[in-house]
């Protein structure tokens, strides 16, 4: 076999849908497990809707996803362009090829026309041929001479039969030629249609797999009969299944996040989604669910790919989420929230970042586990960098102001227990363990009202480990502006 060549061709009319994102990962990775190329090449033929911004977004969430191109915008290649606009010479090298060998002719047929014969189909009538289809070749140059309007179809022979689609998914799919319309190549405009074009660039890009999404199978036949049109043999076709909601249903809106970076913003790493995306549809084996972009790209196959379409399942993708959260060491993570920390005016500037980094570096052991999304991560630490907490009002409700529960002894009591401590985890934690024999009361009834008064609120990362991660002063004022509307 020649070189593997595939291709992910996005249309630039909005952001890279997690459906398209997938599509890109197994053809990224197919590239790398076969030691071929993966193209990028971008179908912006639509000129209501694919705007260079549009092509910005693609590109910089597949950049995101850790996804690289061998040949595309931004790097060039052997075969470019690599967007669509930029190749209609290449179209019309095409349609004049098939001119000559008789498998295009014009149609000048008015939109009118054409909607009064699909009216009498859809009345019962038995569909009638194109009447441009057996014009004589005189009679149609001359009306193209005179400046008719017209376009360029395809001409299904007659005789063709059944056109068998051969998918390494799904395998073979049969079509019957005859209910193939001779589908428009070239539009009035001179503007090439999708199938048409598409065939060209793959084609002449020499892609040798076309590895897409099963919505583009009906699709296929047509473009088998471009390709014997031109005399091009056809590559190997792989229709990815679908992805579907929690429900089972067609993703859609009302599903929630359909972009990649909708799932960026909502906290999600790259090296999580692009792990989730892989999987669906798709697995190394019958047990690994973490791995890295080297592994897949080492394993990738297109036999284990399933024929089934997948259900988004957002409790795994959290999980999986976190399970990264945990294993990217703490140096990544500060790195990772360093723009929410800005933001959110705990810090100043990358500079004072830097400047708290131990601190930061040494909150990470104690809410890796708990950090799900990444956007939880700074409000799960902001305790360490405000110079006050707000507490939480239902906290402030349920443990400070409850009666009979103790809570302004306890938070007394801790003020003077800590007050000359030696401020270190082991023996900030045995002076506050001693008040529960002191007090006779249960662990929740002391430390509550401690985690409330430090940190804010009832739940926050492990309790000994954060007081002494803040200086001595910052824990005695807490606690005393907590004792202030505390009630025993």
């Amino acid at each position: 076999m020649s070189e593997v060549r595939v291709r992910f061709a996005p249309s630039p009319t909005g952001k890279l849908h997690i459906g398209g994102a997938r599509t890109a990962i197994y053809n990224w990775a197919f590239a790398r497990a076969m030691g071929g190329k993966f193209i990028l090449r971008i179908e912006d033929t639509d000129p209501e809707r694919s705007t260079q911004e549009n092509i910005d977004l693609i590109i910089r969430a597949m950049r995101w996803l850790g996804l690289d191109w061998d040949e595309g915008p931004e790097i060039g290649g052997a075969y470019g362009p690599y967007l669509q606009t930029k190749r209609f010479d290449t179209y019309k090298v095409a349609l004049e090829k098939m001119k000559e060998n008789g498998s295009t002719y014009p149609c000048f047929c008015t939109s009118e026309e054409l909607a009064q014969r699909r009216e009498a189909v859809q009345k019962g009538a038995d569909p009638e041929p194109d009447p441009c289809r057996c014009l004589a070749h005189d009679e149609a140059q001359a009306r193209i001479d005179a400046g008719e309007s017209h376009v360029w179809r395809l001409k299904v022979p007659q005789d063709r039969g059944i056109i068998t689609v051969h998918d390494a998914i799904h395998g073979d799919s049969e079509f019957d030629a005859a209910l193939q319309d001779d589908m428009v190549l070239v539009r009035s405009d001179g503007s090439p249609t999708y199938n048409f074009a598409v065939v060209c660039d793959d084609v002449n890009m020499k892609m040798t797999h076309i590895i897409r999404g099963d919505d583009h199978l009906s699709n296929t036949p047509r473009q088998v009969l471009v390709y014997e049109a031109l005399g091009y043999p056809t590559p190997v076709f792989a229709h990815l299944p679908m992805i579907c909601g929690p429900d089972g249903k067609k993703l859609s809106k009302r599903h929630g996040a359909a972009s990649v970076e909708e799932y960026r913003d909502m906290g999600y790493l790259s090296d999580a989604l692009f792990n989730y995306l892989a999987l669906l549809g798709w697995a190394p084996d019958g047990e690994t669910t973490i791995f890295s972009r080297d592994e897949m790209a080492s394993k990738f196959t297109l036999e284990r790919v399933s024929k089934n379409p997948s259900a988004l399942d957002y409790d795994k993708l959290e999980w999986l989420n976190n399970q990264y959260v945990q294993s990217m060491g703490a140096v990544a993570f500060v790195d990772a929230i360093k723009g929410d920390l800005i933001d959110a005016g705990y810090c100043a500037d990358d500079a004072d970042v830097e400047a708290k980094r131990d601190l930061l570096e040494a909150a990470y052991p104690l809410v890796c586990e708990r950090v799900k999304l990444m956007v939880d991560a700074v409000p799960m630490i902001a305790y360490l960098l405000a110079d006050e907490v707000e507490l939480d009002e239902k906290s402030v409700q349920k443990v400070l102001q409850k009666e009979g529960k103790g809570a302004k002894t306890a938070i007394l009591e801790a003020a003077a227990a800590l007050e000359n401590c030696e401020w270190k985890v082991e023996t900030i934690e045995a002076a506050l363990r001693g008040l529960l024999e002191k007090l006779d009361a249960k662990p929740r009834l002391v430390f509550q009202p401690i985690r409330v008064a430090v940190c804010g609120n009832m739940v926050s990362p492990p309790l000994f480990e954060s007081i002494e991660l803040l200086d001595r002063s910052v824990v005695l004022k807490r606690l005393a502006k907590a004792a202030e509307v505390a009630l025993d």
